[in-house]
């Protein structure tokens, strides 16, 4: 006998950027009706499947809820498709842990002020820090014409100065972010995109 059988999503991923962490994939294509999809979640805690706030949703991403936002916390997902009384076999993914896992992004530059030998730049953090971590900016710093000798300096203030500068020369600069966490692990995030001041003259 036929028993009627929709394909499973594909492409299922977990994106975490900042902490702030979506289910993914791809959608399923079938003729006659639109397919609705549900999402569950398991910790490592409790082995046993629960519901998100994605029941028979029609988009293709399904955001954490906040009561998954602990970054420790080891989280499996799955996803299935859904027509009327058809259901897809459901996809897992990998064990996801947020603080293992997650993309650190640039941090946000406020403000530079330049003077003849020195560049003074307030930054903020990326994301909203947790007890016990502990930030360092990376900063990266060239002369635009020298780019190849790159120096580099670290602080975990976000009020900091690049000194001893050549006085009306260009200088090009990218800062990442190191988050050191109290359970001992560290990410770094990425660079942000170069920008590039001008000292003045003394």
């Amino acid at each position: 006998e036929f028993s009627p059988h929709l394909p499973a999503p594909k492409d299922v991923m977990i994106y975490s950027y900042n902490f702030h962490s979506l289910l993914k994939w791809s959608p399923v294509e079938v003729d006659g009706g639109l397919v609705s999809y549900t999402v569950h979640f398991k910790t490592g805690a409790f082995n046993e499947w629960d519901e998100m706030n994605c029941t028979r949703i029609a988009q293709t991403e399904c955001s954490f809820p906040s009561s998954l936002r602990e970054r420790r916390w080891t989280v499996v997902l799955r996803v299935r498709a859904e027509l009327g009384q058809v259901t897809s076999d459901w996809v897992e993914t990998d064990p996801f842990v947020a603080e293992r896992n997650t993309t650190v992004g640039p941090p946000k530059l406020n403000s530079v002020i330049v003077s003849s030998d020195s560049l003074l730049m307030s930054v903020s953090p990326p994301f909203g820090s947790e007890t016990g971590d502990v930030l360092e900016y990376h900063v990266s710093y060239w002369e635009n014409a020298t780019s190849t000798t790159k120096k580099e300096t670290k602080t975990s203030n976000t009020l900091f100065k690049i000194e001893n500068l050549k006085e009306l020369t260009l200088y090009c600069f990218r800062i990442q972010v190191k988050l050191m966490m109290h359970s001992g692990l560290h990410l770094l995030g990425l660079q942000s995109v170069p920008e590039c001041y001008r000292t003045t003259v003394s």
